[in-house]
């Protein structure tokens, strides 16, 4: 990755930083109980997640400065759960105070992070990662929960770059995990247009005679 690309993830997730503001602005306390489209989450959660999600990026960039390679969340898994748990449980206010609050303080944080900060790595939920992933990451994060908030954002309204770039992504971890030598997605995966294929290979969509994608499973 070079200072183009990081330059391009800061962008597209500061824009969907945007979007997702503008589109929980005025949720009231009924709405924030709702069911989200995840299992046994409701928007409150999804809300409690993104905004923790965007402090454990600046807990990393803030350990990188200093030389140190952090876990992305105090208490690992268990303290991700107990946090979102205990976020979930917030006024509706607070937890669009704390949303608008944890973007700031990711956005600040990305414009002093410094060129050895970003030569950095962390210790994420899923493995160790350079720091210069974590704002593709991040947007990642935010495009697909504004999408399982179920406020009527949906796949086919993401960014067209975006869909191109996790596309990429998300094809090369399904080929990793097939046997040698099968290396393209199924025909049925392929003829579905963009944002379809990613949400199948996110585990977002179900396609008749088509298994999941299992890229997370």
């Amino acid at each position: 990755m070079d200072s183009r690309e990081l330059s391009r993830d800061i962008a597209g997730c500061a824009a969907s930083h945007r979007r997702l503001l503008s589109a929980v602005e005025g949720l009231d306390a009924a709405a924030v109980r709702l069911p989200s489209l995840l299992p046994d989450w409701t928007i409150a959660h999804v809300l409690a997640h993104l905004a923790r999600n965007a402090d454990s990026h600046v807990r990393i960039l803030q350990a990188a400065e200093l030389g140190v390679t952090e876990t992305q969340y105090e208490g690992g898994a268990a303290g991700r759960a107990m946090d979102i748990a205990s976020g979930a449980e917030r006024d509706a206010e607070s937890l669009l105070a704390d949303l608008d609050a944890s973007i700031a303080r990711l956005e600040q944080t990305w414009s002093v992070t410094t060129d050895t900060a970003w030569q950095g790595r962390g210790l994420t939920l899923r493995g160790e990662v350079s720091t210069l992933a974590l704002p593709f990451r991040r947007w990642v994060e935010v495009e697909v929960h504004h999408v399982d908030l179920g406020l009527g954002y949906s796949f086919e309204q993401l960014p067209s770059d975006f869909v191109g770039l996790e596309l990429r992504n998300l094809s090369a971890s399904w080929a990793s995990r097939q046997p040698m030598g099968l290396t393209d997605l199924p025909d049925a995966a392929r003829r579905l247009a963009p944002h379809d294929r990613l949400a199948w290979l996110l585990g977002r969509l179900e396609i008749n005679g088509l298994a999941p994608a299992g890229v997370y499973g």
